[in-house]
Parts: C-alpha cells; structure tokens; sequence
C-alpha cells in the first residue's frame, strides 16, 4: 500500500478521566497487524500527556505522540498532545491551538468532525471513561458518512459521564466493554481489508 493511500480506517477513542484503564484494555486485545490506525483523544488541558511513554507496555504498536504534519499510518496508535485541537488534511495530522481554552473542552468533537469532513476510510468513534460529553456532538455525523459509533459499557467505566453522554446523543451503535470494543474493531477491519 502506498502512503498516498488514505483509505485505511480510524478508530478515535476519545476519553477523559478513567481514560487510562479503557485504553490498557483495549490495547492489550488489539492485534499489531489489522491495518488500521488507533488515535487516543484524550482530553488534558492542564499538564503534558504521559499516555505515549506508558501505553507501549500495552501494545507492540508504535505509540506515536502526534506532532504537526505527523503521516498518518495504520498499525500505530496516535496520542494528542495536551492543550492542542487535532485535525486532518492531506493525510497527516494538523494541531492548532485548542479553540474552547475555558469549561470542558471539546476536542474529541473537534477531531470527529475534522474526520467525517477530511478522510476517506471507515471512520469507529470509541468513546470510553470520562467527565462531560465531549463526543457525543460528533457522532450522529460519524454514522452519516457510514462510521460506526462505539460507547463504554458504563458499569465498565471509572467515569460513566461521556459514555453516557455519548448514548444519550441516540447515535451510538454498539455498548461494549473495552474488551468487546476490541473485537468489534477486529471484526470491522477485516470487513474493510
């Protein structure tokens, strides 16, 4: 496959609080070879990530800290750096200053629909553990372009408030713990291949 090729899919998995615990075990039941790309939005406003130096322990993945113009490629999982908004172009990611500085941020939404307008491939929003909704604006969009949309079981989640948000939205089709998420995207992807 060529890297002009940007058909592969993504798999946003947007999370907040309790995020971590949702990533490690939906990492640790992902196979390194299905051919798509896993980017963790994780919403973090006031101090650097660490997700990219602990969850390589958790997956033979590259774990890439997502930097401006970064190629994106399948069979690596993508962290956003805090405080920055993500968006897609040309197949390659796009960090611009975050554009809801006050409140809870909105950043999942914000990749989301940077993703339904910008990329070609099959588009699954995971939403895991997390406070507030941010997400769930997003995912009636994400089904519209054929995405699937996937939300934490909430007795699964540290933080019930985003999954729950997420289903709320009425655009959610499927409920799953991490373990299931993992599957289910096993399943699409060889759909897709």
């Amino acid at each position: 496959m060529s890297s002009s090729v940007k058909n592969f899919p993504i798999v946003c998995v947007g999370g907040s609080a309790g995020g971590l615990d949702a990533y490690i075990r939906l990492l640790k039941n992902l196979p390194s070879d299905m051919g798509v790309a896993i980017v963790i939005v994780n919403h973090i406003t006031i101090m650097p990530t660490q997700l990219h130096e602990v969850l390589p322990r958790f997956t033979t993945m590259p774990v890439d800290l997502i930097t401006e113009s970064l190629l994106i490629e399948p069979n690596h999982v993508f962290i956003i750096p805090a405080n920055r908004d993500l968006h897609v172009d040309e197949g390659e990611f796009r960090l611009k200053p975050i554009s809801k500085p006050r409140g809870w941020p909105d950043v999942i939404t914000v990749f989301l629909r940077s993703l339904t307008h910008c990329w070609d491939g099959k588009l699954i929003a995971v939403i895991v553990s997390g406070y507030d909704g941010d997400g769930a604006a997003a995912l009636c969009g994400i089904q519209e372009v054929g995405g699937i949309t996937i939300a934490q079981k909430l007795s699964t989640a540290t933080q019930p408030d985003m999954p729950q948000s997420a289903i709320a939205s009425g655009c959610i089709d499927f409920v799953l713990s991490p373990e299931d998420i993992a599957q289910e995207i096993v399943r699409i992807a060889r759909v897709e291949t």
